[in-house]
């Protein structure tokens, strides 16, 4: 019996997406203190990740660390969140901090978990927010040679979350209950193409230059499938005890910058069109990330929260294409970071 209420076949309809989105209305996460708490927030500068931010603070978060690749950006996030919503200052002891963090470099990435590791004595609430939208055109970093789609939304992103991993797991012995790790999702992971085949490995092929028929849209939606992957099967192998790791889906969000360069072709514009309509401003969206990372336990380790409900991810996930797929691409992504020795890094748990 299966413990999803919905087939993932159907989870995945598009139709029952739009459906859901312009018809569910987000709870606000209530009855939960916070005080004492740590969090991290990647981009947390803008968008959901501020909205996220300040619903942390709202609860009574003690300690909120804003992850940023432009520390202007983010210092000016944090004067207006150090505001409460009646307009009165934070109380006192409550902490902002502003931290670089870069995820087009793996020296930034590095350099923030060993100052979260040398510095915090607790980590409570490890938010992965950040992110690219949908890009005018395909783009590849000149360091790395990946598709900057997948340099952030997938490996960077991977990457921070175990290194961050040893943090939770130092600092669980100053904490009431297990850490969590939350990333932010998409319902668009069930809706990549994903056109492989028998193509080893991934991540090479998926780094073919495509100038003349790529699918912009398709490239995102396929940076979030592969982080339902490595969702999976970083929580097979750290233990909920150390830390939850879940994922969640803002849904449509109408106010955000995230897709502001696809917003200017033909299609984005469409798009932006159907998020006006039936899309959430960031403060709702926001909602249903936070309620992930607060306001559920442990039977959410290695799932995915859509509309506030642990449903299935992408379909192909539990074929058995998709475990060669996941067996795989993680196979790959640890011979990616093989100079973090990552590897070591979760075989050293202790639970």
């Amino acid at each position: 019996m299966s413990k999803y209420d919905i087939t993932p076949s159907k989870q995945a309809s598009l139709p029952r997406y739009l459906y859901r989105q312009a018809t569910f209305n987000p709870a606000p996460v209530q009855n939960v203190n916070l005080a004492g708490h740590t969090a991290i927030v990647t981009g947390a500068n803008s968008g959901v990740g501020f909205e996220v931010s300040r619903q942390l603070l709202n609860l009574g978060l003690s300690k909120l660390i804003l992850a940023v690749r432009d520390e202007s950006k983010g210092a000016a996030a944090a004067g207006k969140l150090a505001i409460k919503p009646d307009g009165s200052k934070r109380e006192e002891g409550v902490t902002i901090e502003v931290w670089k963090l870069d995820l087009f470099d793996y020296g930034s990435v590095v350099a923030f978990a060993d100052r979260a590791k040398d510095t915090l004595g607790r980590l409570d609430i490890v938010m992965l927010n950040a992110a690219l939208g949908v890009p005018a055109r395909q783009v590849f970093h000149p360091d790395t040679g990946h598709d900057e789609l997948l340099q952030v939304n997938y490996l960077s992103t991977a990457l921070l979350a175990v290194l961050l991993v040893p943090v939770v797991e130092q600092t669980r012995v100053n904490q009431p209950a297990p850490s969590r790790i939350t990333f932010t999702s998409s319902e668009a992971s069930a809706w990549a193409k994903f056109p492989l085949g028998e193509e080893i490995p991934i991540l090479e092929a998926l780094d073919k230059p495509n100038e003349k028929n790529v699918d912009l849209a398709d490239r995102m939606f396929t940076s979030k499938l592969l982080g339902q992957f490595f969702l999976r099967e970083l929580a097979r192998r750290v233990p909920a005890t150390v830390s939850v790791i879940n994922g969640a889906s803002p849904g449509m969000v109408n106010d955000s910058g995230f897709d502001r360069e696809f917003k200017k072709t033909g299609t984005g514009a469409a798009m932006q069109r159907v998020k006006m309509w039936v899309g959430n401003n960031s403060a709702v969206a926001a909602r249903m990330v936070t309620h992930a990372a607060v306001g559920c336990g442990g039977e959410t380790h290695g799932e995915f929260l859509s509309f506030q409900r642990v449903v299935p991810m992408a379909p192909i996930i539990y074929t058995s294409e998709g475990e060669s797929i996941s067996a795989q691409l993680w196979k790959e992504t640890m011979a990616e970071f093989k100079f973090a020795k990552v590897e070591g890094i979760l075989d050293g748990l202790t639970g």
